[in-house]
């Protein structure tokens, strides 16, 4: 039998050895959370076990469970042999995502807990793994139907309803090993300096010792640009600077998405080789004046679509690699230039085919199911466990030239609360999370509703066509927007006693949600099933659905205070019914027609020079 998701996990910083655990592993539900009392981390076979397809959530098809009933608490196991070239290292042990709180249990011995449903994590073996040896891992998920948690769009109902889709349980991202010594490299750090046209690279090493030295390279397909070396005992995370020579200068843009390829070293007193990884970067800057966002100099209109990430047969993991291309080139071929990645983490090897394809993309957090007693109820009611997954979601993801800005929250509404302090604090504490990791982007505060980070580098609000009266709804929304560019923007209302949302100061502003109207495609087996919704007063006809459209998107992008807009969105996800695409990624639409309206120039690109220098 074939490797699910056979695929290396992490394309921008890749080791050549590595083994990948996806596949069949022992599955148990446990909905009195008394496994462990039963001895199940120990047991070295479970008698009663089901067989799971990982890395597919249990919920989905593809896993072979298939089971949509709420699971508290699920198990693992799988036994592993190492390879005998893998004797004398160190293992480390990945897991890509798991929802939501983790314990590993090795041989039977505890080696590692984590928090948070969207980021990785990872086990670093030594005693445990022996080469020539059989190890048995075991995995326990707690995931809770009650309690504040990092939910995003998973359902707090048994099905599917409104916006809130099919929940996501244990393992959903790949499980994979790998070996190094005992000084190896750490999640490494780029950083473009568009500028001078050199790369900073940062690597932070697991350890020091007398003599070892690093080296970095810089190629442009076979022909080696710049290399540099420095020694890796003096400093625990060396800092290392990358020249493009001035003739081999190719700036990465959605038009040409170059990339150039990267290698680190590590190598000991004696020469010896302790690591290596294979990487790849992307030379753009980006830059804010005024209401303008500029991409190498270049202001640059950001026709985003929302891309939710959910699948028919294998909910929030790509059923294969070409799905997750799919997406990204669908979404192009109808004219958008880039998505917000929402309420959803999105895996590495996505933002490495956004990289390569000049997709531009908004990284953000799944903060939205902490809502999860019901739509806009107090937020953050995990408190510091959201700060502490977000850092792990930016520092996995910084490297990523097609990520052009982050965004920690969505729809922040703050009426009502009882927990004001403890939600600002919070919403601050992301805000600067954010900043401090990453100074080279900017930072939205939270996306539609309560802006409450004075700093935030970003404005925007969310803006539906509702109501019965199309027109009556169709001129409000003129209203909203038409003396942006003199800076009076909307923003969203939000009731009761404190102040909802800060004042407007200039910021680039957009309309971060959008459109959303609903169309069913013929024959299409979901919208048969379960017609669903979209936002406002649906088309009656295909032409008419292309006239509002056409309008709409025309509109934003005529406004010359406006630097972008987000489309609802890429696909259906039942029983939302507001996609470009059906929800198996069939088009409902001409995409050459829907291109033609995007790809018009914006007023922002035709009234603002471009800055070389």
């Amino acid at each position: 039998m074939s490797i699910p998701r056979p695929e290396y996990p992490r394309p921008q910083f890749q080791r050549d050895a590595w083994s990948n655990l996806n596949g069949p592993w022992q599955f148990q539900l446990d909905p009195g959370d008394s496994g462990e009392e039963r001895g199940w981390p120990t047991e070295k076979s479970w008698q009663e076990a089901q067989t799971i397809q990982v890395p597919f959530c249990p919920e989905s098809k593809l896993s072979g469970i298939h089971h949509e009933d709420f699971m508290p608490v699920v198990w693992y196991a799988r036994e592993v042999q190492l390879p005998e070239e893998w004797a004398g290292n160190t293992v480390l042990l990945h897991f890509g995502a798991v929802d939501y709180e983790a314990t590993v249990w090795v041989d039977g011995e505890e080696v590692y807990r984590h928090r948070g449903g969207h980021t990785p994590f990872t086990c670093e073996l030594t005693r445990q793994a022996q080469a020539n040896q059989r190890h048995r891992i075991v995995l326990r998920a707690r995931d809770p139907r009650e309690g504040a948690q990092p939910r995003g769009k998973q359902s707090s109902r048994y099905a599917p309803y409104s916006c809130w889709y099919t929940r996501t349980t244990g393992i959903w991202q790949t499980v994979w090993m790998e070996p190094v010594a005992a000084a190896h490299f750490q999640t490494p750090r780029i950083t473009p300096d568009f500028g001078t046209a050199t790369f900073q690279i940062q690597l932070p090493l697991s350890q020091n010792a007398p003599g070892h030295q690093i080296t970095a390279s810089l190629k442009a397909g076979d022909r080696l640009l710049h290399e540099v070396s420095a020694p890796a005992s003096l400093d625990f995370s060396p800092a290392l600077s990358l020249t493009i020579p001035k003739e081999a200068v190719r700036p990465w843009s959605t038009e040409d998405p170059f990339l150039y390829d990267l290698e680190f070293t590590l190598k000991d007193a004696e020469g010896r080789l302790l690591d290596r990884m294979q990487s790849y970067a992307g030379l753009r800057s980006i830059a804010i004046e005024g209401q303008v966002i500029r991409l190498n100099g270049r202001p640059v209109f950001q026709r985003l679509v929302l891309d939710q990430g959910f699948w028919p047969d294998s909910v929030m993991t790509a059923p294969d690699e070409a799905a997750l291309i799919a997406d990204i080139e669908l979404s192009i071929a109808a004219g958008f230039n880039g998505a917000r990645l929402h309420q959803k983490v999105f895996e590495p090897r996505f933002l490495y085919h956004a990289d390569r394809l000049g997709y531009l993309v908004w990284g953000e957090f799944p903060d939205w199911g902490s809502q999860f007693q019901g739509p806009y109820q107090d937020h953050f009611g995990g408190g510091a466990t959201y700060i502490t997954q977000w850092l792990e979601a930016v520092l996995r993801d910084y490297s990523h030239p097609s990520i052009i800005g982050w965004c920690p929250l969505n729809e922040q509404r703050q009426e009502g609360s009882s927990h004001l302090q403890q939600l600002d604090d919070v919403q601050r504490g992301m805000f600067l999370a954010a900043k401090a990791m990453d100074p080279t982007r900017p930072v939205l505060d939270a996306s539609g509703w309560s802006h409450r980070v004075r700093e935030s580098d970003i404005y925007d609000s969310h803006d539906y066509l509702g109501g019965k009266d199309y027109e009556a709804a169709w001129k409000t929304f003129c209203e909203h927007h038409e003396k942006l560019a003199e800076g009076e923007a909307y923003t969203n209302p939000v009731a009761g006693t404190h102040p909802g949302t800060l004042p407007y100061r200039g910021q680039p502003y957009f309309v971060s949600e959008i459109g959303g109207f609903r169309w069913l495609h013929p024959g299409d087996p979901h919208a048969e099933a379960q017609p669903g919704w979209g936002y406002g007063v649906g088309s009656d006809d295909i032409e008419n659905f292309y006239e509002r459209f056409e309008r709409l998107l025309t509109e934003l992008l005529n406004n010359r205070g406006m630097f972008g807009y987000c489309y609802t969105q890429l696909t259906d996800i039942p029983p939302e019914m507001n996609g470009i695409f059906t929800f198996d990624r069939t088009s409902k639409f001409d995409l050459a027609r829907l291109k033609a309206i995007q790809t018009k120039i914006a007023a922002i690109e035709r009234d603002n020079p471009v800055i070389t220098s």
